[in-house]
């Protein structure tokens, strides 16, 4: 794909089936669009857009993918378009991403993330062709304790609400289904099998086209376009945040290493990750809140929700360490050029723009700043 960060020739993408689960979401649209401009054949299965407007439609991802529509709960289904396109590579993104909303409806949740997730590599077990499985889970997987520094992938894992636990629950199926079926001591031998597993825990993602409920940047979006006052409540909260682009660049990553590597050598890879920023863009809410009304400009404003809600953790920090130390992965995308890349996205969007095209720009221009 891009210049390698290691010596080894650059991987290529071209002509490689990939199955994404969730391309009608949020990141699942931003990593359809790359995996395609990469050159890969893409089908995509999940439900329809869960907000009006999306980022689905509006930066016409449809155009570029397999669009096939279905539930991960739904087995038949979603054998049946797994095993009729036979991918090599498996993105598993598909998932209830919301913490409030899992309160509201916490089974659906469970379902969902822990039994969507099963199911998923059910399906992958009974399709001889996948060879790389990337399983995203979440950086709320941990057991939070209110630690001032980042949580490693060797950490306990918890959850306080039943989005965080849900998550929590997919990454010990996940090992599950590695150590059960997907042994990498079996990995390439007579009789054995041909699948790498890993799975990926992602900080806050941000970035344009984003129109989920109840998250800080499309609640901000949101106000500002109306002219309001957006009501912010834990201000003080410490996150993780990072661009889009940031992640699934570590997703791609960590698939061409599942790809390329050795049978001797996917013990490495085959295993969980944390992609997060430097310690330096892990900020409180009211930073964002503050760079986002100072780079929108006139009518921005956000005031005090007194209401903090539900629980939420105050403090997540994640230690990307093993990304860094194998997949060569590191965060390139500075905090404040990520409020501005939405910022831009956003207003473009506002002007009727092409946003296909915008959002392929952004990427070329991550891509450059890789290449540096």
């Amino acid at each position: 794909m891009l210049k390698s960060m290691t010596d080894k020739p650059a991987f290529s993408w071209q002509g490689k089936r990939v199955f994404l689960t969730g391309h009608t979401g949020f990141k699942g649209g931003w990593l359809a669009l790359w995996l395609s401009k990469l050159g890969a054949q893409v089908r995509g299965y999940a439900l329809d857009p869960a907000t009006d407007p999306n980022l689905f439609t509006v930066a016409r991802v449809g155009s570029v993918v397999d669009d096939v529509r279905g539930d991960i709960r739904n087995a038949a289904a979603l054998e049946s378009a797994l095993h009729s396109f036979a991918p090599e590579v498996v993105f598993h993104l598909a998932a209830q991403p919301l913490v409030r909303l899992s309160y509201d409806d916490p089974v659906g949740t469970y379902e969902t993330n822990v039994i969507g997730t099963a199911r998923v590599l059910d399906c992958v077990r009974h399709t001889p062709s996948v060879r790389a499985v990337v399983c995203v889970t979440s950086d709320k997987c941990y057991e939070n304790k209110e630690w001032a520094w980042g949580y490693r992938e060797s950490d306990a894992l918890g959850g306080y609400d039943p989005y965080s636990s849900s998550k929590a629950c997919a990454e010990i199926v996940t090992a599950a289904y590695r150590q059960s079926f997907f042994p990498v001591a079996n990995l390439g031998q007579p009789g054995g099998h041909s699948t790498a597993l890993a799975s990926a825990r992602a900080g806050n993602v941000i970035g344009g086209g984003d129109w989920s409920m109840d998250r800080l940047v499309p609640d901000l979006v949101r106000g500002f376009l109306s002219g309001e006052a957006v009501h912010i409540r834990r201000p003080q909260a410490v996150r993780p945040w990072q661009h889009v682009l940031e992640p699934l660049y570590g997703y791609i990553r960590l698939a061409e290493q599942l790809l390329a590597a050795k049978r001797e050598q996917a013990v490495r890879f085959a295993t969980a990750y944390n992609f997060g920023p430097s310690d330096d863009d892990a900020r409180p809410v009211a930073w964002i809140a503050d760079k986002m009304t100072e780079f929108w400009g006139e009518g921005a404003m956000w005031i005090l929700d007194p209401d903090p809600g539900v629980h939420e953790a105050g403090t997540l920090k994640l230690d990307t360490s093993r990304a860094r130390a194998d997949l060569g992965w590191t965060p390139r995308l500075h905090l404040q050029t990520s409020i501005e890349w939405i910022v831009q996205w956003t207003r473009a969007w506002q002007a009727g723009g092409d946003m296909h095209a915008f959002t392929l720009g952004q990427i070329e221009a991550y891509e450059s700043l890789l290449k540096g």
